[in-house]
Parts: C-alpha cells; sequence; structure tokens
C-alpha cells in the first residue's frame, strides 16, 4: 500500500520536532554537566589552597621547633664521654 504525502509530513514533522527537542535536551545536559565540573574544579581549588595553607603553618612551625631545639642543644655542656672519677 503507497504512502500518500499526507501522511508522510505528520511523520516528517514529528521526526523534526524530536530532533529538535533532542538537540535542547543535550544542550540542557551540557550546560548542566559544565556546571557541575566547574563548581568540582573550584571545589578542589578551594580544598588545595586550604591544604597548602595548613602544610606552609606545619612547616613553619617544624622550623621553629627545630630551630629551638638547635639553641637549646648548643646552649648545653657537651659529655666528651670521659667520667669524672678516671681510672682506679
Amino acid at each position: 500500500m503507497p504512502i500518500s504525502s499526507g501522511e508522510a509530513r505528520p511523520n516528517e514533522a514529528r521526526a523534526r520536532a524530536e530532533a529538535s527537542f533532542n538537540k535542547e535536551e543535550r544542550a540542557k545536559d551540557g550546560a548542566k554537566a559544565m556546571m557541575e565540573y566547574q563548581a568540582n574544579s573550584r571545589m578542589i581549588r578551594e580544598k588545595t589552597e586550604k591544604l597548602r595553607a595548613l602544610r606552609l603553618a606545619k612547616e613553619a612551625a617544624d622550623k621553629a621547633d627545630k630551630e629551638a631545639a638547635d639553641k637549646e642543644a648548643a646552649a648545653k655542656p657537651k659529655n666528651t664521654g670521659k667520667s669524672a672519677g678516671g681510672k682506679r
């Protein structure tokens, strides 16, 4: 049975409408994905900055502790290993 031109046109129009709808949906999904990607990138940068600040503070504190320990060790008299009593 041949398809009349009246039947083909609604199918073509429907196919174009579905294609247009699908294109819009892909565009919306793409925009949503980009927003999620950017939000995730921002969170990672903020977390990295926070961790870097914590690391630098810890390194500064460790350096200060080491310098204090070195000054304390330099102030103490050194033990030469000889006993005060001598040989018997």
